[in-house]
């Protein structure tokens, strides 16, 4: 879902003034990475980021898309998310918020509650480490998965683009 044109102008406005105080040099390619990224709440691949970013600047390249992020999620401008084992997602959206993921196709949306917010991080937790944030993950099927006719019992417990696993020879 595309964001609304004030709430990306907000996110923007976040984003020169972090990069402006980090001291990184400001881009049209990063401008527009950054962009991208944050246009939809929908927690784009890096291949979708490319492609996108590559149809407005044609001499992008992936690996510079690919580092640009890298810097971002350094700088805390987004957010790495792995909905499925093979293919990261990345997140613009720095407010305190959590995740619904479906388990079959990878759709990935945030929602929030005062709840959840409230939760107090486990002291097993704290005794590993300094926490720096936590959120809440919640899996599933969304309900187009889960009212999918072609859905076998056993699909509602693995993703379709699970790799299956290799039996090993001795």
């Amino acid at each position: 879902m595309t964001r609304s044109r004030t709430e990306l102008k907000k996110m923007l406005g976040h984003f020169k003034a972090v990069v402006r105080s980090a001291g990184v040099k400001m881009t049209p390619q990063r401008l527009e990475i950054y962009r991208e990224t944050a246009r939809t709440d929908d927690h784009p691949a890096l291949e979708t980021i490319y492609r996108n970013v590559r149809a407005k600047m044609p001499g992008v390249s992936l690996d510079t898309v690919y580092r640009t992020l890298d810097l971002f999620r350094e700088l805390g401008l987004v957010s790495t998310l792995r909905p499925l084992p093979d293919r990261a997602r990345f997140d613009a959206n720095t407010t305190p918020h959590h995740h619904y993921i479906c388990t079959r196709c990878g759709l990935t949306r945030d929602f929030t509650d005062p709840k959840l917010d409230s939760l107090k991080v486990p002291s097993a937790a704290r005794a590993l480490g300094c926490i720096e944030s936590a959120h809440v993950e919640v899996r599933g099927l969304c309900t187009a998965c889960a009212n999918d006719k072609n859905t076998k019992p056993t699909d509602r417990t693995r993703s379709r683009r699970t790799k299956p696993k290799l039996k090993r020879r001795d």
